[in-house]
């Protein structure tokens, strides 16, 4: 099953391989899982039948569906990730950060994944990199620009597969489902050192257009591609799922759920599970207006986000008032 959310209300649903979708009005997703938590239910089962139909390409084109998954408080939604968790992953740093002799800081986590990031069932595995990207005010619906900072030396894709999850009353984490996402990047400023990983991650990021409600196929294939005045000019597979990862989903889920921070009731996470593909390894710079478009066929319609760059022609310090 397959869940969008229109802008204003209402969901559109599509179930398995149909063309075409229908609407459940006034709802949305995220009332439908408040509400599966509460009654104990998949939400897969209180989604209603019947609704009239509707042609979602159309209303995608319109810019009229949003991030699938939404708090009403902004400031209760969090926009987290893991890196270094793709086969293929650590080659796309090591461009970066390759060091002149043995074996950099990315790599050996790399490795380590391979080792133990796929424990049995139960067991604890290594832990991945992690890092953090914003709040709900950050997160970009199909269609809206991806804005990089007037101060940013880049504003790059990186074609993922995102997890949405709500947290229960008595502090359970609940899957809600996944999603396409755009994990938009500056990788020239990590590049500059690793350790301005951190900055480089504090962007925004987009998601959807559809929620995948289930489990994650084992194997993912979709393609990445840039478009500038309507032309390809890059394109490239990507490949996803665990069949394709150095870490389990759930060893990864593990890792950002083990702190008590993120399992307060009520409150809204989107998690990120990496990337191997990226235009930056390959040496393309992405320019103001093109568009950055993922799609894999296991989630429907393909993400699509315009490039933009914010302006700031004073470039002032940012002062702090002194109370």
């Amino acid at each position: 099953m397959l869940l969008s959310q229109i802008r204003g209300g209402g969901v559109a649903v599509r179930d398995g391989a149909a063309a075409t979708a229908r609407l459940i009005p006034g709802a949305t997703i995220f009332d439908l899982a408040t509400e599966a938590i509460a009654r104990g239910r998949p939400l897969a089962s209180l989604v209603p039948t019947g609704g009239a139909i509707l042609d979602l390409g159309e209303l995608a084109a319109m810019s009229a569906l949003d991030v699938p998954l939404r708090h009403p408080d902004p400031s209760r939604m969090f926009l987290t990730g893991t890196g270094l968790t793709h086969t293929g992953s650590a080659s796309a740093r090591d461009a970066m950060h390759a060091p002149a002799e043995g074996l950099f800081d990315s790599m050996k986590m790399f490795r380590m994944g391979l080792e133990g990031g796929k424990p049995a069932s139960g067991s604890v595995g290594v832990q991945p990199e992690w890092f953090y990207k914003g709040t709900g005010a950050t997160a970009v619906a199909p269609g809206g620009p991806l804005v990089s900072p007037a101060f940013a030396l880049d504003g790059g894709e990186e074609p993922e597969i995102a997890a949405f999850y709500l947290i229960a009353p008595d502090g359970t984490p609940c899957r809600v489902g996944f999603s396409l996402a755009n994990e938009f990047s500056d990788h020239v400023t990590e590049r500059i050192n690793y350790l301005f990983l951190a900055h480089s991650k504090l962007r925004p990021a987009s998601f959807g257009p559809e929620l995948l409600v289930g489990d994650l196929p084992e194997d993912i294939r979709g393609t990445s591609r840039i478009l500038r005045g309507g032309n390809v000019i890059w394109e490239k597979p990507f490949l996803s799922g665990e069949a394709n990862m150095s870490h389990s989903i759930a060893n990864l889920e593990h890792h950002h759920f083990k702190y008590g921070l993120f399992r307060q009731p009520g409150d809204l996470h989107v998690h990120m599970f990496g990337t191997a593909t990226l235009t930056f390894a390959d040496g393309v710079k992405p320019e103001e207006g093109d568009v950055f478009e993922i799609s894999a066929p296991d989630f429907g319609l393909p993400l699509a986000n315009p490039l933009a760059i914010a302006k700031d022609p004073t470039e002032r310090a940012v002062a702090v008032k002194v109370l």
